[in-house]
């Protein structure tokens, strides 16, 4: 009995500060509209704070906690709404779930630059851990008093204010009916700013009470995970009602603990599923709970995407394979191989194009489908032995397959799900598999056959070999895999513009209208969803052989975020978006942060400044996706259109063209280095456009205002009334006569 009441009052704590963190979601959402996936990020930097403030300053608690919670809190979401949330009305759910990500990522970036993840931090409980009481032979701590205390007090005062309260009420209209509230004398924005402070206010609360009761070490990663797991109680309570938010919190803190107490110890099970609990119960909610009608007409939002027909698709994807292959010619092997990890994740991200670019539809974890594949491709493909052993054609299409079956399973219960619930389930999913499946060492025996699915915590993935094409060659490997992006961002240009790809297009604009139409919605998200999954699976099968070794880590929840984001910023409806994002995920700032760290351990005197400089690569990542919401059709967008616009200054093309041969020249025989190639490259693409507008510009100039433009562009002078004379046939006044 007594055991049972210690895991039930623990749990009672822990399903407290899962509440008063999912409260902080509940508010801001009620009141934005916005779901914010930085919650547990910004817990993660207040508490750092509040470590460095009590730890390494030595100041006394109270003031940290006032400092912490009654300052830092509020002004952090104040200056999030201000900064950043208020500007994204109009803008689809990906961007709004983006933009959260990027400060989400970012958060961690910064917390990772200032505190080193390298050293220990750790938090006390208040009054120490000596300081407790016995209850019924349980011993409670104050800390534990604490949580339970604040978030009985929280749900009492959110109950009110969001019922009783005139501010509460206002802070609902703000996200319901903006202009109406407007209309009434309320500003919405200073709403809207009250609750993300409010919000950012009970996170920050919910990380510095948190991080003691889950053993008091301080981990970003960690620690923003940890919080993410309190999104369970707040679908809970369907991101709306406050007592099913505590009584959701409640059920999770203490089925985690009576899983923990009750569960066979021995193996790995029991605490990967304590782990993955959170993950299974916001599915079952997702999937379980009532769903919101299917919206009656398309909500116009302010991205725009062309789509491109299939001869310019294969002849831009020719073009790329061309310059993938004379841009390899001046790399080194190692940088080859790096090139070639970019191209694998390039690849993954088509998978987000047709699936949320053309569809729609929200997945934050592609790169579980790619565990998925190279788990399967690992235990049913791998040949040979040692340094000899390769990958079949086999084992690489059996877990393409998997995958591909893997990602109908997950959506036939996600069918009837849209945007935010779409991706949390998604979100859910992929956690679920890291903490479950990716962490599995144990030993199974199936049909009378033994496996573990991650021996000793990884995977040595080898690469690929049919018949006289291997890929240990990293050239090989590289224009294998650009081929093969080049070949799947075809088809899916075919695809978008058939007629299944206009049917997906339909659907996406609007679900309702679509289905009056006598569309089955089910089949098409099923459908989509499954060519998504098979090409996540193949990116991510080559993905692990270009790692050659890959583990838990290397699918994790941060990364699939990451190359989300990246490609949302880049363009998620265009395929050349896929390969931008892609490549910046795969290659990008990975690139600049090693060099960058090896330059620092290189020069002694600079080392901090180079530190720097990788650490601020790795936040400017971030501020991109921050920055997506005033440019929600991404950088590729602007490119295209920048381009469009000179199609009348052919000679600066040709002048650019003839620039880019003789550097690649010059680069090719060693007059230049690699690096200032392809930086003087990259800035010429990238400000050819504007040139090309002064060159226009200026040809505009030259060039007679048209007639229904006269007098208005230019002064009404002589010349002009002359000019117009001769246009309509007229005698031409004579010389003077204007001013007559």
């Amino acid at each position: 009995m007594t055991t049972f009441l210690t895991y039930t009052i623990l749990g009672l704590v822990l399903g407290s500060v899962y509440f008063i963190a999912a409260s902080g979601l509940v508010l801001t959402y009620n009141t934005s509209g916005i779901f914010n996936f930085a919650h547990g990020a910004q817990a993660m930097f207040g508490t750092f704070l509040y470590w460095h403030f009590t730890e390494r300053w030595g100041w006394p608690v109270w003031l940290a906690l006032v400092i912490v919670i009654g300052l830092v809190g509020p002004a952090m979401g104040a200056a999030l709404h201000t900064a950043i949330m208020r500007g994204l009305r109009g803008t689809a759910d990906v961007t709004k779930i983006i933009v959260t990500v990027a400060v989400l990522l970012g958060t961690v970036y910064l917390a990772q630059w200032i505190w080193n993840p390298d050293e220990a931090h750790t938090v006390d409980m208040f009054f120490g851990a000596g300081a407790k009481i016995t209850v019924a032979g349980v011993v409670v701590r104050y800390h534990e008093i604490v949580c339970l205390v604040a978030a009985v007090a929280i749900a009492a005062g959110l109950r009110v204010l969001f019922t009783r309260s005139r501010a509460g009420v206002v802070m609902r209209g703000s996200v319901d009916d903006p202009d109406l509230l407007r209309l009434n004398g309320h500003d919405p924005e200073r709403a809207a700013m009250l609750s993300w402070a409010l919000g950012s206010t009970l996170a920050v609360l919910a990380g510095v009470l948190i991080v003691p009761i889950s053993g008091g070490g301080l981990d970003a990663n960690m620690l923003t995970l940890l919080v993410i797991d309190a999104f369970a109680a707040a679908m809970f309570g369907r991101l709306r009602s406050i007592p099913r938010t505590l009584v959701g919190a409640m059920v999770l803190g203490l089925a985690a603990n009576y899983v923990l107490a009750y569960l066979p110890s021995a193996g790995t099970f029991t605490g990967n599923l304590r782990v993955s609990l959170p993950m299974i119960v916001l599915f079952v909610v997702l999937v379980v709970l009532p769903q919101d009608r299917l919206r009656g007409a398309a909500v116009r939002t302010r991205e725009r995407y062309r789509v491109p027909t299939v001869r310019a698709a294969a002849v831009w994807a020719a073009v790329l394979v061309a310059v993938v292959y004379l841009y390899s010619r001046l790399l080194s092997d190692g940088a080859v191989s790096t090139f070639a990890l970019g191209m694998t994740f390039a690849i993954v991200a088509l998978s987000l194009t047709v699936l949320t670019g053309y569809a729609g539809e929200l997945n934050l974890a592609p790169l579980a489908f790619g565990a998925v594949a190279t788990v399967v491709a690992f235990h049913t493909g791998v040949e040979g032995t040692g340094l000899s052993s390769y990958m079949s054609v086999r084992g690489l299409v059996l877990g393409v397959a998997v995958a591909a079956l893997v990602g109908g399973l997950v959506a036939l219960p996600a069918l009837r799900l849209r945007g935010l619930y779409l991706a949390l389930a998604t979100m859910a999913f992929g956690e679920f598999l890291s903490n479950m499946v990716l962490r599995d060492t144990t030993e199974h025996e199936l049909f009378g056959f033994t496996f573990t699915l991650f021996p000793d915590g990884s995977l040595v993935v080898p690469p690929l070999k049919a018949g006289p094409l291997d890929l240990r060659d990293g050239t090989a490997f590289l224009m294998t895999a650009t081929v093969l992006f080049a070949l799947i961002a075809v088809g899916l240009a075919a695809l978008r513009g058939s007629g299944y790809g206009r049917r997906l297009a339909a659907m996406k604009d609007s679900p309702a209208a679509t289905a009056m139409l006598g569309q089955n919605l089910v089949r098409l998200k099923l459908s989509v969803f499954m060519i998504s999954a098979a090409i996540a699976g193949l990116g991510g099968v080559l993905m692990s052989a270009a790692h050659g070794t890959v583990a838990q880590e290397s699918f994790s929840f941060i990364g699939s975020l990451s190359l989300l984001m990246l490609v949302v910023v880049a363009g998620i409806g265009y395929l050349s978006g896929a390969l931008v994002g892609g490549l910046l995920a795969g290659v990008g700032a990975s690139v600049l942060v090693a060099t960058f760290g090896e330059l620092a351990l290189e020069s002694e005197g600079m080392g901090n400044i180079y530190d720097a400089l990788g650490h601020l690569v790795l936040v400017g990542t971030a501020l991109l996706g921050m920055g997506v919401g005033r440019n929600p059709s991404g950088i590729v967008h602007d490119v295209i259109e920048g381009y469009r616009a000179m199609r009348g200054a052919k000679p600066l093309l040709y002048g650019a063209g003839a620039f880019g041969a003789v550097l690649y020249v010059l680069a090719l025989t060693g007059v230049i280095g690699t690096w200032t190639f392809a930086l003087v490259a990259l800035c010429t693409v990238m400000l050819l456009p504007v040139f090309g507008r002064m060159y226009l510009d200026e040809g505009r100039r030259d060039r007679p205002a048209p007639l229904e433009l006269a007098g208005l562009d230019e002064p009404y002078t002589e010349e002009l009334r002359a000019r117009l004379d001769r246009e309509l046939g007229l005698p031409v006044a004579a010389k003077g006569a204007v001013d007559a």
